[in-house]
């Protein structure tokens, strides 16, 4: 098996074996995003934050390192070969070059995950999170058709949910959403968990809040649909929602290639670490179309997109800002 599937998917299977998560981030780290927040480790709701947002810096700085050593000919299997190597005598390739470049530093990732808590309570949930209990939901043993410990994984992790008392999860990471709602049920027996994205609770209760979320500036924004959002969950409306609801707020479509008809920004899945040079020109490709509007911002709601997009503005240094779409809600609800 390991020489039918690339080194970059066996990687990520290996961290989720030995870490519970893609990215080989110690358990420590799982909750450092939520200190100070105050979330309650106990409820029937609870917020799921998934792997995506909270280790994204993680793998903006690995990627980096990735495409870097490709440029000076050391294929990707080599990077890999390599960090697996100076891992086990307790080196982080990942967090060293993350600290040469400075690029570890970012904080955009983490904002998303605190802005979507800040936007739920200000719409009146108070969801309960599991902190360093979060397992992961195993999208990418899936999607590199790693099958067998997939449904291994799934088992285990919803014997974990339902003993910890949850009932329903709030999910922000896309390809999580799609995981815990679509496939878990063909995997495990007698499935009961309600699962809700995001966007689709929030939609929901701003409607039935009587609030109405203003910029105090005038902002003009254009909105890219991740794929596992738009054409996995069919979440394409509830977005366009919200944004409607901002005052002060003008969406430019790019009404071609919107929606279920959205272009993929070459992430997710693992693809940016296979085949990192396609995934870059598929960013830079998705952003031009996006510059195209001539939005001063572009939101989002995937932290594969937006770390794609984020790397596909720093090389194209185009002069656009990439958000998430909970960090201009909750600015919005803020008044700011």
């Amino acid at each position: 098996m390991r020489t039918l599937v690339p080194p970059s998917h066996v990687y990520l299977r290996d961290n989720i074996a030995a870490k519970g998560n893609p990215f080989g981030a110690p358990a420590k780290a799982r909750a450092e995003w939520a200190q100070g927040l105050n979330l309650p480790s106990n409820g029937e709701c609870f917020f799921f934050a998934g792997c995506g947002y909270q280790f994204m810096d993680r793998a903006e700085t690995w990627l980096k390192a990735v495409r870097g050593l490709e440029k000076r000919g050391l294929p990707v299997e080599r990077v890999l070969g390599v960090s697996k190597t100076l891992k086990k005598v307790g080196v982080d390739l990942a967090g060293v070059y993350g600290k040469l470049a400075g690029s570890g530093k970012t904080t955009a990732y983490i904002n998303a995950l605190i802005s979507a808590v800040n936007v739920l309570r200000k719409l009146g949930v108070n969801p309960a999170y599991l902190y360093d209990k979060e397992p992961c939901c195993g999208s990418p043993l899936y999607s590199s058709g790693f099958e067998e410990d997939f449904a291994e994984n799934a088992r285990r992790t919803y014997r974990l949910l339902k003993s910890l008392g949850v009932r329903k999860l709030i999910s922000l990471v896309p390809a999580c959403t799609h995981t815990l709602r679509n496939l878990y049920p063909r995997y495990v027996d007698g499935f009961d968990l309600e699962v809700r994205h995001f966007l689709e609770e929030v939609a929901g209760r701003l409607k039935n809040a009587g609030i109405q979320p203003a910029l105090k500036e005038e902002m003009e924004l254009t909105f890219h649909d991740p794929c596992q959002l738009a054409r996995f969950l069919g979440i394409t409306q509830e977005p366009r929602e919200i944004l409607s609801r901002v005052r002060n707020l003008r969406l430019r479509e790019v009404t071609s290639t919107s929606r279920e008809r959205t272009t993929c920004c070459g992430g997710g899945g693992g693809v940016e670490f296979t085949f990192p040079e396609l995934s870059g020109m598929l960013a830079e490709e998705r952003m031009k179309e996006l510059l195209e509007t001539k939005a001063s911002v572009i939101a989002t709601h995937c932290p594969a997109c937006l770390l794609q997009l984020r790397e596909a503005r720093e090389r194209m240094r185009a002069q656009v800002q990439v958000l998430d779409i909970a960090q201009v809600l909750d600015k919005a609800l803020r008044g700011g």
